[in-house]
């Protein structure tokens, strides 16, 4: 037997993805979805439950992992509970296939679900308009600074600096809405045009209601194991191959660059680790929130050059026929986005890649299946970044 100082860490590959009911669910509770998605998931793998010795959960609970881990009737013996808003589950995906490939765990399940829509509908709980007053926060709370202006200013300075036009983000909304409709799943299907986004309510400027994601319920959950488990799955497995994480501010005062964000670092650190590059990704799944997240990641992963991503979105490429398909299933802006939506980026991705997209299915140029996918998280007001890089057997 190797010891433990020369053993080959262990490839690990996501063997089970699956969605909850999404969209307008007002008749379950986080936790069901949660249980929901947990069995699906683990249906979709082929695997018992008995394999799972690792769970990922956030944003229930006081105890999150522990709470959610007893609803599902699981006792794992690794866990975590990191925190870092939409970026949180490529973060924890990053931690899991770490824990798998030291052999501190065998097979991961990370999981989310939440009820958002559904909660303010019945008056549970209503909007907020910041995370908090207290730490250093409360420096910028008193003025107003609410999180989407935050990511507005953001865009105004992107536009400032680069010539970014509105009409290039409102794209952004308009080919994520295209991408919708041909899922089934998605929230909003029926097509958008540039005026449509253009003419829509102010939210914070130059932010209409379509620059926004929608507010809508669901769950999903993934599921991770390392590679001796793989033969006995039920469908082909998709293997991690690199990972990046960063942090990079809490208040806007401290960013250097309004228009850099944390996926600069995630997005090379991914990309070094799993020895690929921009160039060599057939589809990337990109936390959208609002347009503008969208385009500067794009920029910070490599797809354009800085201060290109206006031009860069403008002629379609983000569409699952395009040079670049983008948030393939609609993203955050249509299809939906119950919260901390990260995990899904990872679901979307690893169906793609298994070529179980439907009539949303990105093919190669050649017809054959894509081959390589990144998901790239990110969370707060661009205040952390957790990129993952996939592919397929």
């Amino acid at each position: 037997m190797s010891s433990p100082s020369t053993r080959r860490p262990r490839k690990v590959a996501v063997v089970g993805v699956a969605l909850s009911d999404t969209g307008r669910v007002d008749d379950a509770t986080p936790y069901a979805l949660h249980a929901q998605a947990a069995r699906r998931a683990l249906a979709d793998s082929g695997l018992d439950r008995s394999v799972v010795d690792g769970f990922g959960s956030a944003g229930l609970g006081t105890l999150a992992p522990v709470e959610v881990a007893e609803y599902l009737g699981l006792r794992p013996t690794w866990v975590d509970s990191t925190t870092v808003g939409g970026a949180t589950w490529e973060v924890m995906a990053a931690h899991a296939a770490d824990a798998i490939a030291a052999g501190h765990a065998n097979a991961v399940l990370l999981v989310y679900g939440s009820t958002a829509r559904a909660d303010i509908k019945a008056g549970r709980r209503t909007s907020n308009l910041s995370f908090g007053a207290r730490g250093p926060l409360q420096f910028e709370v008193p003025y107003g600074h609410t999180l989407i202006s935050k990511y507005a200013m953001a865009a105004r300075r992107h536009m400032h600096q680069y010539g970014t036009t509105v009409e290039q983000l409102a794209q952004v909304a308009v080919q994520a809405r295209a991408n919708a409709a041909a899922n089934p799943d998605a929230m909003f299907r029926d097509p958008i045009t540039v005026d449509d986004v253009l003419s829509g309510p102010m939210i914070a400027d130059p932010f209409t209601k379509l620059h926004c994601c929608i507010r809508s319920d669901g769950g999903c959950a993934v599921l991770l194991a390392a590679e001796e488990y793989v033969p006995d799955t039920a469908k082909s497995p998709v293997w991690v191959l690199g990972s990046g994480m960063a942090v990079s501010h809490t208040t806007m005062s401290e960013w250097e660059d309004f228009t850099v964000s944390p996926a600069a670092v995630s997005g090379r650190l991914a990309f070094e680790r799993a020895g690929v590059g921009p160039a060599d990704i057939d589809l990337a799944e990109i936390y959208d929130a609002f347009t503008y997240m969208t385009l500067v990641t794009l920029e910070d992963l490599g797809f354009c050059a800085k201060g290109e991503g206006g031009p860069f979105v403008e002629k379609g490429r983000l569409l699952r026929t395009g040079d670049l398909p983008v948030n393939t299933d609609g993203g955050g802006l249509s299809a939906c986005h119950p919260g901390m939506r990260g995990l899904f980026l990872l679901v979307e991705a690893v169906r793609q890649l298994r070529g179980e997209a439907g009539a949303g299915q990105v093919r190669k140029p050649d017809g054959r299946l894509p081959s390589l996918a990144v998901a790239s998280g990110t969370g707060g007001w661009f205040c952390s970044s957790g990129t993952v890089v996939l592919g397929r057997a």
